[in-house]
């Protein structure tokens, strides 16, 4: 079970990283890790830092994407975000901000939806 969940997560990481790329965001990082926990994508858009957790779910499982993302997890996020901007000395140079993207897949594995919240708080893009 465990090796399913980290294929789908893998894919889900590959399938929102080629999405962002093609809507303008260049990749700069991917599962970048700290001691406070992991990014799974470090995106740079207009002198702008995204710290992208994604986060896939297969079917119409329970819970959706979106309502796994607790607010432990949103200061988790911010913790290895502030870890990442120290140790690689980016500082205030850019601003930065957390992103979140939510992929849905169909039990054939095929993509039902990739949805971009370019900050957490944000209005969602539908990329696919």
């Amino acid at each position: 079970m465990a090796d399913s969940r980290t294929g789908l997560g893998r894919r889900g990481e590959q399938l929102a990283a080629e999405a962002l790329q093609r809507h303008g965001y260049r990749l700069i990082a991917r599962n970048w890790r700290c001691s406070h926990g992991e990014v799974d994508l470090v995106f740079e858009r207009e002198a702008h830092l995204h710290f992208v957790e994604v986060r896939t779910r297969r079917g119409r499982s329970y819970p959706t994407p979106e309502q796994t993302l607790t607010a432990r997890k949103r200061a988790r996020m911010e913790l290895v975000a502030r870890s990442y901007l120290g140790a690689h000395a980016v500082g205030q140079q850019l601003n930065w901000q957390l992103s979140f993207v939510a992929l849905a897949i169909d039990a054939a594995g095929r993509l039902q939806r990739i949805t971009f919240y370019p900050t957490l708080d944000d209005e969602p893009l539908e990329l696919a």
